[in-house]
């Protein structure tokens, strides 16, 4: 339906792992949402005593996101793939798009009956675009693709931009995650985009080994890399300036995210790049 969010019924009775602690939820804590239960801000206090900057990790990402959807629209692209959508918290990825042009069409993706219960109740968009909950699995590109043809709300003949971010943490090497970003890409026509971020451990190590640990132990096994195994990602695609660089210095804007921070802190690194 056009300027709202429908899809899928997203689980409603499926058992929500609300006794464990959950990476989205997570996220939603160190972003001050209010969408988590004590075991998930237990964990992420843990995390944050090994990497105090988490809190402003999050707020960076969270920043380039925003600035990456606003670049990509007022470049003219108007379809998006979110992929790994997350818990909804405003601005969501639509509203910023359809906040340059109302007519943006958003597809939104995500496996996790978790996040799928809360986009159900919280996505909506423009009357003149249109946004949509798809449930599929970023592991399986191909599900992926068939699950948002299905919906119809991305032409799949117009440029698309495919937004990866904070996703990639969370498919380790054995799901072969370059396989996945390469097929994704091939089924989008020339002129599409790939916004992309990632955390890493380059600059503290230590803490990030142990923050991997602590994930691992909560029962979701996550993998920082490098920025070469991260620029890996964006074989045969043109990055846009500034190229692939720590989040917080792509493209900053005024009352855009932390800025005053430094690499180590934010960890994470972002890109966006053309399909040629």
């Amino acid at each position: 339906m056009v300027g709202e969010q429908s899809g899928p019924a997203c689980s409603r009775g499926t058992d929500l792992g609300q006794g464990k602690a959950h990476s989205a939820r997570m996220y939603d804590y160190l972003l001050g949402g209010k969408t988590n239960y004590a075991v998930d801000r237990e964990a992420a206090e843990t995390v944050m005593r090994l990497f105090p900057a988490a809190e402003t990790a999050a707020r960076v990402n969270r920043a380039f996101m925003h600035r990456a959807v606003r670049a990509l629209a007022r470049l003219g692209v108007r379809q998006f793939i979110d992929l790994g959508t997350g818990i909804p918290m405003s601005p969501n990825l639509h509203e910023v798009a359809q906040s340059v042009t109302p007519e943006c069409r958003i597809a939104y993706v995500d496996n996790d009956p978790i996040v799928l219960v809360y986009a159900d109740a919280l996505l909506n968009g423009t009357a003149e675009g249109e946004t949509r909950c798809v449930q599929a699995d970023a592991t399986e590109p191909a599900a992926v693709i068939d699950a948002v043809r299905s919906e119809g709300v991305i032409d799949f003949g117009q440029p698309v931009a495919l937004s990866l971010h904070s996703l990639l943490e969370y498919v380790t090497d054995d799901h072969e995650p370059y396989r996945i970003v390469h097929r994704l890409m091939q089924e989008l026509p020339s002129g599409s985009y790939l916004s992309l971020s990632h955390a890493t451990g380059d600059f503290v190590p230590d803490a990030w080994e142990s923050i991997v640990d602590v994930y691992t132990q909560a029962g979701t096994a996550i993998q920082v890399r490098t920025r070469a195994e991260v620029l890996r990602f964006f074989e045969g695609l043109e990055l846009i300036e500034p190229g692939l660089v720590v989040g917080h210095r792509w493209r900053p804007e005024p009352g855009s995210g932390p800025v005053l921070v430094s690499d180590a802190q934010v960890s994470l690194y972002a890109g966006v790049a053309r399909k040629p």
